[in-house]
């Protein structure tokens, strides 16, 4: 193993450790206290600990082992061996914290925002170094599998809403239930954000009468590459000739000014890009 190698190992491996502490700090500190259910393994741990009174964390290992039983397969053997281990830390984190006697706040407000702002930058880091903490992760990451146009944190926070509905049954409080929504809707925002970036790109599609000059403006105006793309009318069975190009978001409004000031009747279709590499969407420009 080269230095670069050792690097990158101890750097996923700092994610891993770091981020499993902070989803923990989350969970035990805001929303366990103020019974606010974070949907999950996680939710399902704290609605055994409230009938049972249980260790949580003893509670998340017991009901994360038949959930990493069934994605062995799918998931492959360095995923699952790297979310063992953050499930494990994660748990451990969760009941090493429950010894000190810390109280935040009661406001449930309060505890929704912020303990759905941990939960999301933790699991956002585990994410990103290649990693899981087991349980709703995991099955996010399955149906993932079947749902490619859906992404982590959107699919993350289907799953833990299904576990919210047994919470508000089991406790009684659909008001707890709200604000579970609240953090589960926040968190999933700042894990797509860890993932993604802030700064989401759009992939512009132009169907044009006069796509060189259309091109020409765009790489003027917008200071934006264009790639000319083949296609046939369906109906008309003409060639058509399409440009596309990414921009940022904040140049949506000069685009599509850009395109009506050289073709009114242009067609024009807007889609999310997640993630953009290469000249004018480096690091440094975000």
């Amino acid at each position: 193993m080269n230095n670069k190698n050792v690097l990158a190992f101890l750097w996923n491996g700092g994610k891993m450790v770091f981020g499993s502490f902070v989803f923990a700090v989350g969970f035990q500190y805001l929303l366990l206290p103020n019974s606010i259910n974070p949907g999950g393994v996680s939710g399902i741990a704290m609605i055994i600990n409230y009938l049972t009174g249980a260790p949580s964390g003893v509670l998340i290992i017991l009901v994360n082992i038949p959930i990493f039983l069934f994605a062995w397969r799918a998931l492959g053997r360095r995923f699952l061996f790297s979310s063992v281990f953050c499930m494990l830390l994660y748990s451990v984190f969760v009941d090493v914290l429950g010894m000190a006697d810390v109280y935040i706040t009661s406001d449930k407000l309060l505890s929704s925002v912020f303990g759905g702002v941990f939960m999301g930058a933790g699991l956002g880091l585990v994410f990103s170094a290649g990693a899981s903490t087991g349980g709703s992760d995991i099955i996010a990451r399955l149906l993932a599998i079947k749902l490619p146009h859906l992404n982590l944190g959107q699919l993350l926070m289907l799953v833990d809403f299904f576990v919210v509905i047994i919470s508000a049954a089991v406790f009684g409080s659909y008001e707890s239930a709200l604000y579970a929504l609240i953090a589960i809707f926040l968190s999933s925002k700042v894990i797509d954000i860890i993932l993604y970036g802030f700064n989401y790109a759009k992939v512009a599609y132009i169907i044009s009468d006069n796509p060189a000059e259309m091109g020409q403006k765009i790489t003027d105006k917008l200071g934006r590459g264009a790639t000319v793309l083949y296609g046939r009318g369906a109906y008309s069975g003409k060639d058509k000739e399409i440009i596309m190009c990414a921009i940022k978001r904040q140049q949506i409004v000069d685009l599509k000014r850009t395109v009506h000031e050289v073709d009114e009747g242009a067609f024009l279709i807007i889609s999310e890009a997640r993630e953009v590499f290469g000249l004018g969407f480096s690091l440094e420009d975000k």
